[in-house]
């Protein structure tokens, strides 16, 4: 596993845990078109694509008003149900060592800024992209080679990028970086159907993992 000259993380369910406001966001809009609401466990299974991507589908020639019902509903508490991911902390300091960091998350660009600035970490980050800054949404390459730019870095397999589900694993490669899952994305078909490169069981085993190559230089395998 050769040491990675940058970092690129995906945000929810990778780095911090916000998946109250984004049920919340979504069952006032299903609410309000009549549909069923989803627990969290549907959320989790369903939540991939970004709300550009996934909300035309759902809602049909209404999604621009859905659109405005989910966002108004999670700005309404998402700093408030905001929670770092176990071990997230510590994986950011263990990365800063390496090289610049930065996120790419399908979360709509102010709301992921708001976020990381409300958890004092946005000064960890060169660039913080979300869904609607780059010309396409994970699983394209795009805002991952938007971030990148921003880095300095160039695309490759020093580019380690560190999600959570089949999408992002997709992303990585499209951009021609290294896939890394964080967890064993039980809620996403699991690691066969991620096929990372590379897999740890959560943000402590990552931040151990990090802080030995900063001391090694490189390390001596998976």
């Amino acid at each position: 596993m050769t040491r990675p000259a940058c970092i690129l993380w995906d945000w929810d369910n990778t780095l911090v845990d916000g998946w109250a406001a984004i049920q919340h966001g979504l069952n006032a809009t299903f609410s309000e078109f009549g549909m069923p609401e989803w627990d969290r466990e549907t959320v989790l299974a369903n939540v991939r694509g970004s709300l550009r991507d996934t909300f035309p589908g759902m809602f049909g020639a209404e999604w621009e008003r859905a659109r405005d019902i989910f966002y108004t509903a999670v700005r309404s508490c998402h700093l408030q149900v905001l929670n770092p991911m176990p071990g997230a902390a510590q994986a950011i300091a263990a990365a800063a060592v390496l090289g610049p960091q930065g996120v790419v998350s399908n979360k709509q660009g102010p709301l992921l800024r708001a976020e990381a600035a409300h958890l004092s970490w946005a000064g960890h980050f060169a660039t913080l992209v979300g869904a609607g800054d780059a010309t396409a949404d994970k699983p394209s390459a795009a805002p991952i080679l938007m971030a990148l730019a921003a880095c300095g870095v160039p695309a490759g397999p020093a580019v380690w990028y560190i999600g959570d589900t089949v999408l992002d694993m997709d992303a990585a490669r499209a951009a021609g970086c290294t896939a890394v899952l964080l967890g064993r994305a039980a809620h996403d078909g699991g690691v066969a159907a991620a096929r990372p490169d590379h897999v740890f069981d959560d943000g402590h085993a990552l931040a151990a993992w990090l802080q030995h190559l900063a001391r090694a230089g490189v390390g001596e395998g998976d």
